[in-house]
């Protein structure tokens, strides 16, 4: 087998991978080996792997085994891919949401994502940190900061450039080339946010096409997982392997028939062409003068892509006032229900009130930022009624959908609207509908990225359009490493 360069490895994507495996250019434990050495060399700077999968290298041996015995399983056969601290794993690696009251914990059963991607020949290569909890234990809390796995950093610039979060590992991971791709979850921004400043491709997809079951939760009208890689094709490759529908999750029921089991024939270099493409300008005032800059160029490529550009799109929810009695109240329920579940043998917590009382009885480790949020959360559920939060529930959807963003593409007769950065975030996630980030170009603050955003089950023309951007731009470029100095592990299990 050849030897694996990083030049080489910076522009392969999964389909140049598998090429390279049916020619025998390369195999699967060349893949592993070739990682776990990046990750063994740079993850004491960046932080971003918590633990190493110990059977990876053999389970790679299987799968190249398999491939010369009776073919290849499809596009993941054999690739190694990485997954946030809070999705569970039927082997020898944790799942912890960050926290150390949950550092031990080993999962008995794979979420059903991790056993799509096990049947689909990928390589689960490790765990990687997070906003400890999914970014609702403390407001003072920086993003990227687990108690478990300490800050992680972004590769483009470390302790300068924003991270990102809660799937902060997911993002510093992949950009810094520690696998071909990585699986994070998104509440409100977390797979888009950490995607965008570590110039990265996030798919967020509608609620419920992605099953939640195995996955530790912060809200089910909100959660989900989805791909964070360095491409558009590498995301939809990885979409399509974890899309199926599972009797455990409500909402993945109710998306029966909405999926796609391939997404790769939606990669249309001239989908931008004649596509109506509305510029949602509320959302555009925060930005600075080089924010606004690239943004304007990235609407100028649309243009130049054949796009029908709606400028001044107006969404009547765009400035409503919103709480977080959603959030409040159903964090404390799910994680309760997925807490009791776990062997109290073996777990110190089995609910919110206990994780609380754990921090501090740990307080120097587990309260380095404090738990305001906990502590609000298991508060408000002792007034926050039902019917109070199923009111608020259907008013922020009606808001976010009918007068938010079913609204627009109605009205304005669009195919997508276009964000720039990670703004609009919450009204997609409030609503349930994906979202795509790309890569826009680099600012003195680090990357920057434009997100394609459209109704429930949008997937498909959200990668057409995607794909023909980056295609058009090919704005993302590797961190560079000169600055890192060889190191261990670090905290690396």
């Amino acid at each position: 087998m050849a030897h694996i360069s990083d030049e080489w490895m910076t522009n392969a994507d999964i389909i140049t991978l598998q090429l390279a495996m049916e020619r025998q250019e390369i195999n699967s434990v060349n893949l592993v080996v070739y990682y776990m050495e990046r990750i063994k060399t740079y993850n004491g700077q960046i932080n971003a792997v918590l633990e190493l999968n110990p059977d990876a290298v053999e389970i790679a041996e299987s799968l190249d085994r398999e491939r010369a015995v009776s073919g290849s399983r499809g596009p993941l056969h054999g690739i190694p891919i990485l997954l946030k601290d809070n999705i569970q794993t039927a082997d020898r690696m944790h799942t912890s949401a960050g926290s150390i009251c949950l550092a031990e914990h080993v999962a008995t059963e794979d979420a059903y994502i991790a056993a799509k991607l096990r049947d689909a020949g990928a390589v689960l290569l490790g765990k990687v940190n997070m906003t400890e909890w999914a970014n609702f234990m403390a407001v003072a809390m920086p993003s990227g900061y687990s108690s478990r796995g300490g800050q992680v950093v972004n590769p483009y610039g470390p302790g300068i450039y924003e991270v990102g979060g809660s799937s902060s590992g997911s993002g510093a991971a992949v950009a810094a080339h520690f696998a071909v791709g990585a699986i994070g979850t998104e509440t409100s921004g977390s797979i888009v946010n950490p995607a965008g400043h570590n110039s990265l491709v996030g798919l967020k997809p509608t609620v419920g096409l992605l099953s939640r079951s195995g996955i530790i939760p912060l809200a089910s009208s909100q959660d989900t997982p989805g791909p964070m890689t360095r491409s558009v094709s590498d995301a939809a490759v990885l979409l399509g392997v974890m899309t199926g529908v599972d009797a455990a999750d409500a909402h993945s029921i109710a998306s029966d028939g909405q999926g796609h089991r391939d997404y790769t024939p939606f990669l249309n270099r001239r989908g931008l062409h004649q596509a109506r493409i509305g510029i949602p300008r509320w959302y555009y005032q925060q930005l600075d003068e080089e924010e606004r800059q690239l943004a304007e160029q990235a609407i100028q490529v649309l243009r130049d892509e054949g796009a029908i550009v709606i400028d001044d799109v107006v969404l009547p929810c765009q400035d409503a006032v919103w709480n977080y009695d959603v959030l409040l109240y159903e964090f404390k329920r799910d994680l309760n229900a997925y807490l009791a579940k776990l062997d109290p043998s073996k777990t110190p917590v089995h609910s919110l009130y206990e994780i609380i009382a754990f921090n501090e009885q740990h307080a120097e480790k587990a309260l380095v930022y404090g738990q305001d949020t906990l502590i609000w959360s298991e508060d408000a559920n002792g007034t926050l009624t039902e019917e109070t939060y199923l009111t608020s529930l259907h008013r922020y959807q009606e808001l976010t959908r009918a007068q938010g963003i079913d609204h627009a593409l109605h009205t304005y007769q669009l195919d997508a609207l276009f964000f720039p950065k990670d703004e609009g975030e919450d009204i997609a996630a409030r609503a349930g509908y994906p979202l795509l980030i790309v890569p826009a170009g680099y600012t003195s603050k680090g990357p920057m990225g434009v997100m394609f955003a459209a109704g429930a089950f949008s997937e498909p023309t959200l990668i057409k359009l995607a794909y023909a951007f980056e295609q058009a731009t090919l704005y993302r470029r590797p961190p560079l490493f000169s600055y890192f100095p060889h190191t261990t592990m670090g905290n690396l299990e």
